[in-house]
């Protein structure tokens, strides 16, 4: 009996997140989702997925916290064992996150803290508790952003822990090169619907002035390219950072 691949996705109850998790089905991988504290919307999540003919699985986690991992990948064990019959999962996409604007002289060390635990020591240290669990072969996708490249006031906290994501990564596809496994940078850019972006009407003819494609981004321009990079056709991209802007601020 042929084994479908698993994806564990960290914020795929909505947003973004939500839109990996029904593409990724579409493909006929099956899914373990996290929630922070939408676990109705999780639910819904899930229920969309064995809509498509898939398996999946919520679980709870604060990606901030990181002393909850151990735990965490105790139940993502057993969710593996007693949802999917195996002890492995296959890809690893580290979406989980929330936004800050704030000027550099009115950002707060808590809210830099909050950016750090979240945006990269959650990351670095959730995806080095994942790596025993995860298959030769498989596959790490890190979500970045645009504002790697381009700058606005206000993202300067949520933008370095970006760009030190991209770096990770890169280090990641090295060291991992061994077990066959990729790592690769997604970096949306403005994306209405995504659960952080302020979602004004001003804000979105702002952004759709400085795309080239002359619109918004909207969650469906992000899942399918997860979706892809989980493929066999994508099987020889390994360490990139790739851009869903649109072509913003060219």
């Amino acid at each position: 009996m042929k084994t479908n691949k698993i994806a564990l996705v960290t914020g795929g109850s909505r947003g973004i997140g939500k839109n990996m998790a029904l593409s990724l089905a579409q493909k006929g991988i099956d899914v373990l989702l996290t929630y922070h504290s939408q676990q109705q919307e999780a639910q819904s999540t899930v229920a969309e997925i064995e809509a498509l003919g898939q398996k999946a699985v919520a679980l709870q986690i604060d990606t901030a916290d990181l002393s909850s991992f151990d735990a965490f990948f105790e139940r993502v064990t057993t969710a593996l064992s007693q949802n999917f019959g195996t002890d492995r999962f296959d890809f690893l996409i580290n979406n989980a996150g929330t936004g800050l604007t704030a000027l550099i002289t009115q950002t707060t060390e808590a809210q830099f803290d909050q950016m750090l635990n979240i945006h990269l020591k959650g990351v670095y240290f959730l995806t080095q508790k994942a790596l025993p669990l995860l298959n030769d072969g498989g596959r790490i996708i890190n979500i970045s952003s645009g504002v790697t490249r381009y700058s606005y006031p206000g993202a300067s906290a949520y933008a370095i822990m970006k760009g030190a994501v991209d770096v990770f990564t890169r280090y990641l596809a090295l060291e991992l090169g061994a077990r066959g496994i990729t790592a690769n940078v997604v970096a949306p850019g403005a994306i209405f619907g995504g659960g952080a972006m302020t979602d004004t009407p001003e804000m979105r003819t702002y952004v759709a002035q400085i795309t080239a494609l002359g619109r918004v981004g909207l969650p469906d321009d992000v899942g399918g390219v997860i979706a892809f990079l989980c493929s066999e056709e994508a099987k020889w991209i390994n360490g990139q950072r790739i851009e869903l802007t649109g072509g913003m601020n060219l």
